[in-house]
This record gives structure tokens, C-alpha cells and sequence, in this order.
């Protein structure tokens, strides 16, 4: 089942105090940032050195990106280089898809592998400031959901209004507007995933030790969230298109409503903490009453 441990300490750290969040389009509810883990202490017995370092080295560069990108991850401006690089949103999305096949290695056919490795990740909305737990299935799940939550930053990004060339109100460019369904489609996916293939792996215990930012609710409500939002840009377009019916049009907003619904019936019950999951609650609702 893999060892637990939660704390509830509040000094600071790679978590966040919600302030002002600036203009937003997609609520995010913060970035779960991953802390070191020694491989080599924990797996030097059981794999060879090569598949040790390329572990450390894929997982050291997510540590350090996300390091980077958490405190910022609400500014409404682009991201610029870094002294690392260039640490962009798009970078750290490379990096955890480059890490989750290797990282899939160590619970291949029910490996006692899994186990060994104590994973932990500071936590945005739960009451504990971070969760320590001995499974690969948390570190899975856990790199499913930032690739969500940078998935919907990116979203936001593109449907922030920018400066037209004409110089006058600012507006979202079509192409940004179809560029951010593909990538809410792309969010929905990975917490779909983990929903259906990942929590399914873990025991009733092990998933009671999850933190509320990975409980079931709370995936589902995200999952959904990015749905209402893809739809409500379809929308948006169908109203502006003289090519779509209003068959089209009442379709789309009767699944936008449907989806927000569920969203809210999904988050409202979770002991969400601090700032971050009130927020999160608050914008559901609101897009749900705006739906």
C-alpha cells in the first residue's frame, strides 16, 4: 500500500497564499510541486546504474522547473528565459511527458518496485502543506494532474484579450479560441486517465491517504471544468459564425450546463482548504450560474 505521510506545517515553501491572481479565463487552483527523491538510495539494489540516472535526471529537471513555474503560474503575462533555460510551461509539459513512460517502468506488471520509492509533492489545496507517500501509483497520478493544471494554464494564456493590431480593444484571436479547446480536450484526457487507469491501481487505503487536490471529486470536477470551457468556446464561435444553425448553438450551451452542473455537484462536498479550494469552488459556481 506504500507509506504515508502528510504535513500540515505552514512555513513557507514551494506553497502558495492566493492574493490577487490577476485576470483570469481558466481558474487553475495552483501547481502540486514535486520535492527530490534519492533514487539511488532507494533503487541502487534493483536496477542498473544508467536507468538510476535517467530517472534522477528526468525527475531533478521537473523538481527544478516546477520550482520556477509555481510561484508564477498566474501571471497573465508570457513566461520569459530563465536563468535554467528558459523554464516555460511548454518546457515543464516536455519534461513530465518525457519522465511518465520511464516512470511507468517501476509499476510494470504489479512491480514490487513501486513501493520503494517514497514520492512527495507540496499540496495546493489540501489542509497538509505536503504528501509523502511510498507509491509509484501516487507519483503517476500526481504527473497526470500537473500536466493537467499546465494544460489549463496554457489555455488561459491563449484566451487572455491581446492588444489587436488596430490598436483598439483588446481581443481573443480565433485561432487562439480553437488552439484552447484542443488543449482543454488534452487536460480533460489526462484526468479521465487518471480517474479510470490510475485510481483504480490503488487500494481503498491508499486512496484515502490522498490529498484532496487528487481525490476522486476533485478530478472529476476538473476533468469536467476543462469540458465546460472547451464548450464554452465552441459556443462562443457558434454565435459568431453565420454558418452554424441554432440547432448547433442550443446543443452546445445545453452541453456547457450539463457539464458545469456536474462539475458543482462534484467539487461541492470536498473539504477543500485554504484560499486556493475556496476559489476553485467559487469559480465553478459562477460558471455554472453563468452557464
Amino acid at each position: 500500500m506504500g507509506c504515508f505521510l502528510s504535513t500540515s506545517k505552514d512555513t513557507g515553501g514551494n506553497r502558495r497564499r492566493p492574493g490577487n491572481i490577476g485576470e483570469v479565463s481558466v481558474y487553475v487552483p495552483g501547481l502540486r510541486i514535486p520535492k527530490p527523491v534519492d533514487f539511488s538510495q532507494s533503487l541502487g539494489d534493483n536496477l542498473s546504474k544508467n536507468m538510476v540516472e535517467r530517472l534522477s535526471a528526468l525527475r531533478t529537471r521537473i523538481v527544478v522547473m516546477a520550482a520556477q513555474e509555481g510561484p508564477t503560474i498566474t501571471r497573465t503575462r508570457r513566461k520569459s528565459a530563465t536563468q535554467h533555460g528558459g523554464s516555460t510551461l511548454a518546457d515543464l509539459h516536455q519534461a513530465l511527458e518525457d519522465y511518465l513512460p520511464v516512470l511507468l517502468g517501476l509499476v510494470k506488471d504489479g512491480s514490487q518496485l513501486q513501493y520503494k520509492v517514497q514520492f512527495v509533492w507540496v499540496n495546493q489545496e489540501d489542509e497538509a502543506e505536503e504528501t509523502a507517500i511510498s507509491n509509484a501509483w501516487y507519483e503517476v497520478l500526481s504527473v497526470l494532474h500537473l500536466m493537467a493544471m499546465l494544460s489549463l494554464s496554457q489555455a488561459n494564456l491563449l484566451l487572455l484579450p491581446r492588444t489587436s493590431a488596430d490598436g483598439y480593444q483588446p481581443k481573443v484571436s480565433e485561432e487562439s479560441r480553437r488552439a484552447s479547446v484542443d488543449i482543454f480536450l488534452k487536460a480533460a484526457g489526462y484526468l479521465d486517465c487518471a480517474v479510470r487507469h490510475v485510481l483504480p491501481q490503488m487500494s481503498p487505503e491508499l486512496r484515502r491517504e490522498l490529498p484532496v487536490d487528487l481525490a476522486e471529486g476533485d478530478l472529476r470536477a476538473l476533468c469536467l471544468q476543462a469540458l465546460g470551457q472547451g464548450v464554452d468556446i465552441q459556443l462562443g464561435m457558434a454565435i459568431d459564425s453565420t454558418k452554424a444553425t441554432l440547432a448547433v448553438k442550443r446543443r452546445l450551451a445545453c452541453e456547457m450546463v450539463k457539464y458545469w452542473q456536474q462539475a458543482q455537484d462534484n467539487i461541492m462536498n470536498l473539504p477543500l482548504a485554504n484560499g486556493w479550494g475556496e476559489k476553485h469552488k467559487l469559480f465553478v459556481k459562477w460558471k455554472y450560474f453563468e452557464a
